[in-house]
């Protein structure tokens, strides 16, 4: 895997960090994951932008521009054969003594890891699982993409594959809050719900570009506490991330969903689609 650290480019086997790093001491750290189309990444300046404020909270420096993050993210794809990738951009609070001692961390270590992209077809459709630990609340008022990262870590050991399956989280109070790896997405009587950040889920770009998408299209939108009942009782059911795009669900539990054939699914991907398309050739 090559990748790419503090300036130079690295095979990963060759990277080093040192225990030190309050990244890993204390977990201070913060990451997005992207991925490129012909060598482009969809919502870059909406992933920089997120990751800066969570930067910004935690006095974490930046020293590279976003113009320096899209070259590194240019030079991996041509050095990588011009291939699209699946990559991490990580920001971690860099080398202190052990305790909490500063009041700023400004070395920090900043990686960006690029790995060969898993294509699965569009359309492709997984099945869902409640998962019995629940969504914790963040530590900060909008739950940030950080190094504490342990719940999710928990919600996945409860699967057997992420390949075909999904787990969500419900709240420690009942409600619907997000997958390991996704935002959730329910259509009923054509309207298009999706659970608030208030049940402490991760304010996903891909989520906040479809309910742009269904604005434009004039879909009516609930964003609230939900039971998940009311999942259950969905006429279709997807999930998001900027990996994978919208993902449909063939299963809730062990209530059957339309899946691929789902009528919202198809037209909110094919709007996102299209929308990508536009930026390639923008």
């Amino acid at each position: 895997m090559l990748c790419w650290m503090n300036g130079k480019f690295e095979q990963a086997e060759q990277l080093t960090i040192s225990p030190f790093d309050h990244g890993f001491l204390y977990g201070a750290g913060f990451f997005e994951t992207f991925r490129t189309y012909e060598g482009r990444v969809f919502l870059f300046k909406e992933h920089m932008e997120r990751l800066r404020v969570a930067l910004r909270e935690y006095r974490v420096s930046m020293p590279y521009s976003d113009e320096e993050i899209l070259e590194v993210i240019q030079e991996l794809h041509i050095r990588s054969g011009g291939r699209d990738g699946y990559f991490r951009l990580n920001v971690s609070a860099g080398v202190h003594d052990l305790g909490l001692a500063p009041s700023e961390y400004v070395t920090p270590n900043v990686i960006l890891f690029r790995k060969e992209l898993a294509v699965v077809p569009r359309g492709t459709e997984k099945k869902a699982v409640w998962l019995e630990t629940e969504r914790n609340l963040p530590e900060s008022q909008v739950r940030h993409k950080s190094h504490n990262f342990l719940n999710n870590v928990r919600g996945r050991l409860e699967l057997p594959s992420l390949k075909e399956l999904e787990g969500i989280f419900l709240t420690a109070q009942g409600h619907v809050a997000e997958g390991v790896t996704s935002n959730v997405f329910w259509v009923k009587d054509g309207a298009l719900y999706t659970p608030s950040i208030e049940t402490g889920i991760l304010p996903g770009l891909t989520r906040a570009f479809i309910l742009d998408l269904a604005a434009e299209v004039g879909m009516d939108m609930q964003i609230g506490l939900f039971a998940k009942c009311e999942v259950e009782q969905a006429d279709e059911v997807f999930v998001s991330n900027s990996i994978q795009e919208l993902v449909p669900l063939s299963a809730v539990g062990e209530v059957p969903m339309p899946g691929a054939s789902g009528v919202y699914y198809q037209k909110l991907h094919r709007l996102y689609v299209q929308a990508i398309d536009e930026m390639k050739e923008g």
